[in-house]
């Protein structure tokens, strides 16, 4: 169990100071905005969509390790897969981190993902982890109003 906890304490921190597709793609056709009021974290996330398929994940915001890693490890994770994976992905995601599944049933589907099991542990920073996941999730459903935690 140590071990997980040193892979997670790495990976965050690295998607964290390094964030992955930190930026505002010029060719989005959705987008959506999310807030944590627990602890400020705001995350705009941009989607590409062509056929089904997310061809382009992106973020932009501002937020604790947690959030900031979430989301960078969220869009390098789901380029290439259709909507109906991304569904898929999203519920076994929320699943981990809420301890509604053993971490070692969703190692293989997700991937780096799996180091959120952590989360579980820290109800607050479910909240954290899964804030760009439900922005994402609203941005593919074009819903306007700000998706927020609470």
């Amino acid at each position: 169990m140590s071990d997980l906890r040193e892979l997670y304490q790495e990976v965050i921190l690295d998607h964290h100071k390094k964030p992955r597709n930190f930026r505002v793609p010029c060719d989005a056709n959705k987008h959506a905005d999310g807030f944590n009021p627990l602890c400020g974290d705001k995350v705009t996330v941009y989607v590409r969509i062509e056929d089904g398929i997310v061809r382009d994940v992106a973020f932009q915001g501002s937020g604790c390790a947690i959030s900031t890693a979430s989301a960078s490890m969220m869009t390098e994770f789901l380029k290439g897969k259709s909507e109906v994976e991304v569904a898929r992905i999203f519920e076994r995601f929320h699943d981990l981190v809420t301890g509604k599944s053993a971490p070692e049933a969703d190692a293989s589907s997700l991937g780096k993902l799996a180091v959120f099991a952590g989360v579980r542990d820290y109800p607050v920073r479910v909240k954290c982890a899964t804030l760009a996941w439900h922005t994402l999730r609203a941005a593919l459903d074009e819903r306007q109003e700000t998706v927020a935690t609470e």
